[in-house]
């Protein structure tokens, strides 16, 4: 343990200090990784989370085996994804929404357990881990459909790496399979967009944001507006590593919004906030569902999406 892990987190304080901030107000909530790890789903840079390298954009379309490594994974990780139920926290948050205490979740995450749980208005950052697209034709697919075709190529593939040791559920929907140089790729199947009669055959990734990766300009207007028409920013399960995320603490504390972050262990936001909470998400959720009220006065109609700062 380093000596800075000894010291206090800026603005620490307790579950009646967050209270005490976010009473009254309607809140716009970002979530990472933590809020699905009671659901079986391991975060990436949690306290005791093993060391991870994300895939890369550039990884997946530069590197014909790299990209086969990946699809091998995928195929098998991404069911245990669908098998996830939501847990206590997500729908906390969904009770809260529908209270009128929380105006929107803009999440981090690809598993969809904010939608399950209840969440009406949710804004899906980093995409989701049920869909594919074609980078030629932009035709989107559902991933179970591609999973047909997967097992139509490789049969028995899933049944013979099910059983075996090298296999690690990771939080983009994926497994880690050594051997998976056999393993056969798909490629888009829609008609060929230039009008030939051959399928697109254009490459296939998950509707996922990739490290190296932008954000789609419009989901990040959308969720600056959601921010805007809240009167309070609650951040629970992320480290704020990544801009994708952090930028909508940084715009919060830059407009005068309080920002609340609840994380086990330090934040890249945590000098940028009004408190901070070094707790687990499930149960501090469920406290704030408890002990918050819904807000007196009406909802502010939410503002017109801006462009991207």
């Amino acid at each position: 343990m380093t000596t800075s892990a000894l010291l206090p987190r800026p603005g620490a304080g307790t579950l009646d200090d967050a209270l005490d901030v976010l009473r009254g107000r309607r809140l716009a909530v970002l979530t990472g990784a933590g809020v699905s790890t009671d659901s079986g789903i391991p975060d990436y840079r949690g306290p005791d989370s093993p060391p991870r390298t994300p895939m890369t954009y550039q990884q997946f379309v530069g590197d014909e085996a790299f990209r086969r490594h990946y699809w091998a994974r995928n195929h098998v990780g991404w069911r245990h994804v669908g098998r996830t139920e939501p847990n206590d926290g997500h729908r906390a948050l969904a009770a809260l929404e529908r209270r009128g205490v929380v105006r929107g979740v803009i999440t981090q995450n690809v598993d969809l357990l904010h939608q399950a749980a209840g969440s009406r208005e949710v804004i899906d950052l980093h995409g989701r881990y049920d869909r594919v697209l074609c980078l030629r034709c932009s035709t989107v697919y559902p991933r179970a459909v591609l999973a047909e075709r997967l097992d139509a190529l490789n049969p028995g593939f899933v049944e013979s790496v099910g059983a075996v040791a090298d296999i690690e559920i990771a939080p983009d929907a994926d497994a880690v399979i050594e051997r998976t140089s056999h393993f056969r790729v798909a490629s888009c199947w829609a008609p060929d967009p230039d009008g030939g009669p051959a399928e697109c055959g254009g490459m296939l990734k998950p509707d996922i944001v990739y490290f190296g990766e932008n954000v789609p300009k419009e989901r990040v207007a959308r969720a600056f507006a959601l921010v805007d028409g809240a009167q309070a920013l609650l951040v629970a399960g992320s480290s704020l590593t990544v801009m994708s995320g952090l930028r909508f603490v940084r715009h919060a504390a830059r407009t005068g919004l309080p920002v609340v972050i609840v994380n086990q262990g330090p934040t890249r936001g945590d000098d940028l906030a009004t408190l901070t909470l070094d707790a687990g998400t499930t149960p501090t959720l469920q406290s704030l569902a408890t002990h918050l009220p819904t807000p007196t006065q009406p909802p502010t109609p939410l503002p017109t999406p801006l462009p991207p700062r």
